[in-house]
């Protein structure tokens, strides 16, 4: 992995550093979460997207710019050092995008990606249910085949950006599990089909829920048997867990946290250190912090290389979803530490710590909690047994 970047890229790098000092937002856009947030955060994508910066990994036929996995990480680093807004688009172009391009069709790729880049169509992940949560196949929201399409019902819940989203996608039982054989249970991962549907469909019905900070970020969805074409089903029928991992290896893995947002992150701390700490207060946390994010990009460099020479995500997305999201809660932590008192303030200057501290106390949970991701970690990468194959051998002891 060669550290040292060339002409091209620095020049990719100096641009985007140009383009975001002439035109990030001052002052910043309210919450994506609110009414108003949302629709600012809309024409923001529309600004991106204008001067070729929406989707730069892309290809240019989709509204991107075909650079390389490592310049579109340069990309992310120049955006959250800048304090450019978050993007209301995350679900759609960090999550179904990249799985569009393993698993869709043309025709999806030509009717989805444009309209989601541009921000004309803004996307909820509709993953979990009341009870199917990060045992993501135990969910029953079932899907009926019928003449053209499907029918789909069920309640789907937590679903980002929902209320103010114009589609969603998600997975919906469409057939039993595979019967067993060999003694072996059925498998929960069979009968699973990966759909897009919209939310402003009859039968659709979207109720926010109120997050922390009092912003709805968040739904649950009821589907009243909702009618969705066959064009919209991703991958092949009753095939659909295995393109959601897909979708859940970009959401653990590098493409919807990038290390950019936790360099930004980790600076701002060592300024707020250096403005506010006595004797070294929480200085070995500051520094902990600020070398965990570095850790992170360094990491992150050679994902990209191993994605470059043909290499995929994989079970290791599982070690990154846990590392960064546990180094976004204690680098809030310790902004909060350092403020005293005043880190339970929520108006200026306190906000953006406040709130972001919030926020990174879901990181553990969502996109699969860190007890399943260790779970993976210790069966898939080092090759333990499970918990069950233990105590039949041990005779139950544990």
């Amino acid at each position: 992995m060669d550290l040292l970047l060339d002409d091209e890229t620095e020049a990719f790098r100096v641009e985007v550093r140009e383009f975001l000092a002439a035109n990030v937002p001052n002052p910043p856009l309210p919450s994506y979460d609110s009414p108003e947030g949302a629709v600012a955060h809309r024409q923001w994508e529309r600004t991106l997207y204008d001067a070729g910066f929406s989707a730069v990994s892309w290809p240019k036929e989709y509204g991107g710019r075909d650079v390389t996995l490592l310049q579109w990480v340069i990309f992310e680093e120049e955006y959250f050092k800048a304090g450019a807004p978050a993007r209301i688009s995350q679900n759609g172009m960090f999550l179904l995008g990249p799985t569009l391009f393993a698993h869709g069709s043309k025709d999806q790729l030509d009717r989805i990606l444009p309209k989601m880049a541009n921000g004309d169509e803004i996307w909820a992940q509709a993953w979990s249910e009341p009870e199917s949560g990060s045992d993501l196949a135990s969910l029953r929201s079932p899907a009926r085949k019928v003449d053209g399409g499907w029918r789909l019902s069920g309640q789907k819940i937590w679903s980002s950006r929902a209320p103010f989203a114009d589609r969603a996608f998600g997975l919906f039982r469409s057939g039993a599990a595979e019967p067993a054989t060999s003694g072996q249970r059925p498998s929960r991962h069979d009968g699973l089909t990966y759909f897009m549907f919209d939310l402003k469909a009859e039968g659709v019905t979207v109720r926010p829920i109120p997050q922390l900070d009092g912003d709805p970020g968040f739904a649950e969805i009821f589907l009243d048997d909702v009618f969705v074409p066959d064009e919209d089903v991703i991958g092949a029928v009753d095939d659909g867990w295995r393109v959601a991992m897909s979708t859940s290896s970009n959401e653990r893995g590098m493409s919807l946290r990038s290390p950019g947002r936790f360099l930004a992150t980790a600076d701002r701390l060592v300024e707020l250190w250096k403005s506010v700490s006595e004797n070294g207060f929480a200085s070995e946390r500051v520094a902990d912090a600020w070398i965990a994010a570095q850790a992170y990009r360094l990491h992150t460099f050679g994902t990209v290389t191993r994605l470059s020479g043909g290499g995929e995500l994989g079970a290791e997305s599982s070690i990154t979803k846990v590392f960064w999201s546990e180094l976004d809660v204690a680098l809030h932590e310790t902004a909060i530490d350092l403020r005293g008192a005043d880190g339970e303030l929520t108006g200026p200057p306190d906000a953006d710590w406040t709130s972001g501290y919030l926020f990174s106390l879901g990181g553990p949970i969502y996109a699969g909690t860190n007890e399943i991701q260790r779970n993976i970690i210790a069966e898939r990468i080092l090759g333990l047994p499970r918990e069950s194959s233990v105590s039949a051998r041990t005779g139950g002891a544990k």
